[in-house]
């Protein structure tokens, strides 16, 4: 299991891996551009190909994210033009730079219709389109949802029941987020085993690429996404090595999002991970 986290581009594609290194992350994830916005990138394609050498020399897996606004279930037709060219873009520049894939949440239906399958189909009409002529390995990687500011997303059978319609599902995998995924109530801490076992029935599993790992601030079944420190919130440090020490998910990709100490990086709490993972396995 490679552990990492999330890092700047400050200092360019190769400067985000080579800080990934130096806290002795073996993954890493970044915004491909600016977080804030949907503005498509004109990226520097040589820094992008040394950013790639670099991970493949050093055996660290990266992933991108899109930025904050990218919202996949949309129906104001000017935003959803620029969502899809703001996607693409985000898969240009992770394929450039050999990473897994782009995660991206999904969709929040805010809009105006009454049909509540209305923001499924709108979200399922945007990827086809996205996604219609990508011909790069990198995935798009469906994270799922809290709840907060709404339901949709929340559930394996949402995310395999999207993947399921779109027309070309081979180009898509899976992000699972923990704090999610326990904010949602999917996950109380003491369910795994019930829940991984649905989740494998319905091919969630077999599509998953990369976790996000995050303690929560608030109780399960809270609908509210906001991280904690690994063993410091809600969900707990014996919970979280279970899970992550649990067979279908033991090989994957692992990305801290977690608050970054004043002053400091995650270094300490990457070391911590292994720990945990590694006091999980002697354990078994």
């Amino acid at each position: 299991m490679q552990i990492g986290c999330h890092v700047s581009i400050r200092h360019g594609y190769l400067g985000a891996a080579q800080a990934a290194l130096a806290v002795s992350a073996g993954a890493f994830q970044y915004f491909p551009k600016n977080p804030r916005s949907l503005a498509v990138k004109r990226f520097n394609r040589q820094d992008a190909a040394a950013c790639r050498q670099y991970c493949e020399e050093h055996g660290i897996i990266s992933v991108a994210h899109t930025p904050y606004p990218t919202n996949l279930s949309v129906d104001d037709r000017q935003l959803y033009e620029q969502t899809v060219a703001s996607v693409r873009n985000d898969l240009e520049i992770a394929d450039a730079c050999g990473s897994l894939g782009v995660v991206v949440h999904f969709g929040k239906y805010k809009g105006t219709a009454t049909d509540p399958l209305f923001g499924y189909r709108a979200m399922i009409e945007m990827l086809d389109e996205i996604l219609a002529d990508w011909e790069g390995k990198a995935l798009l990687l469906l994270e799922n949802n809290a709840g907060q500011g709404g339901k949709m997303g929340t559930t394996f059978e949402e995310l395999t029941q999207v993947r399921s319609l779109i027309r070309l599902p081979q180009k898509v995998g899976f992000c699972l987020d923990t704090c999610h995924l326990f904010a949602s109530g999917v996950w109380n801490g003491e369910n795994q085993d019930e829940m991984l076992s649905r989740a494998g029935e319905l091919g969630y599993v077999d599509h998953l690429k990369v976790i996000h790992l995050n303690d929560s601030q608030y109780p399960s079944g809270s609908h509210r996404d906001r991280h904690a420190s690994i063993g410091r919130g809600q969900i707990g440090e014996n919970a979280i090595r279970a899970l992550l020490t649990a067979p279908p998910l033991a090989d994957l990709p692992v990305i801290l999002e977690t608050p970054v100490p004043d002053g400091g990086s995650h270094r300490d709490e990457i070391q911590y991970v292994k720990e945990l993972i590694a006091r999980g396995n002697d354990a078994g």
